[in-house]
């Protein structure tokens, strides 16, 4: 049961909010509980979210590949909340094959055979492990599979973003509510326990 309420209004009037609303609808086919979590502080909530889809949107990655960095990020960090959440967006919201997103889920890098997003990923993996362990030779492979300074700055941001929403759903033990083939996948029982809540 999560440790804070999770809001649910009747009705949203905040046209902000509602557009939020709108958009991770489009990605998930819900407003999912970490939603409702962010709620009790929804002057951040605009605003974190806000940023997460300018991170999303207005940089070099592309949005498959910002997924699979939520997911690879999420799974390193113990949350099964927020790895179900990005298998969903990148099945449901983004049309990628069950079986596709099956398989970098339980192999993660080793289930890319295309070298950017390999490249990408286990570059997340690294700096979310230890943020000082990057070294000259990581950035220079990542700007020659095709990012820019942009798109480094993106990709460290990405990384911090989501284990913030890592660290939200595991303190807060947001309710479960996305497919519990997500979870069982990358964590077996122990995602059970570290996300308590609604089965799907």
């Amino acid at each position: 049961m999560a440790r804070v309420r999770i809001v649910k209004p009747e009705k949203v009037d905040d046209q902000i909010v509602c557009e939020m609303f709108d958009w991770v609808t489009q990605m998930e086919g819900k407003v999912p509980n970490h939603f409702y979590v962010e709620m009790n502080f929804p002057e951040f909530f605009k605003a974190k979210l806000g940023a997460t889809k300018v991170l999303w949107q207005l940089g070099e990655l592309t949005m498959p590949e910002i997924q699979l960095v939520g997911i690879a990020v999420s799974k390193a960090n113990g949350c099964a909340y927020c790895t179900a959440a990005f298998c969903t967006i990148l099945q449901h919201g983004l049309g990628k094959a069950e079986e596709e997103v099956k398989n970098f889920v339980v192999h993660t890098d080793a289930a890319l055979s295309d070298e950017r997003r390999k490249a990408i990923v286990q570059f997340a993996l690294k700096i979310n492990a230890d943020a000082r362990s990057a070294t000259e030779a990581d950035i220079m492979h990542l700007r020659e599979i095709g990012l820019t300074d942009k798109g480094l700055v993106q990709l460290v941001h990405l990384v911090s973003d989501f284990a913030s929403y890592n660290r939200l759903n595991l303190v807060l033990q947001t309710d479960y509510d996305y497919r519990d083939l997500w979870r069982n996948l990358a964590f077996g029982l122990q995602g059970q326990a570290r996300s308590p809540g609604l089965a799907s």
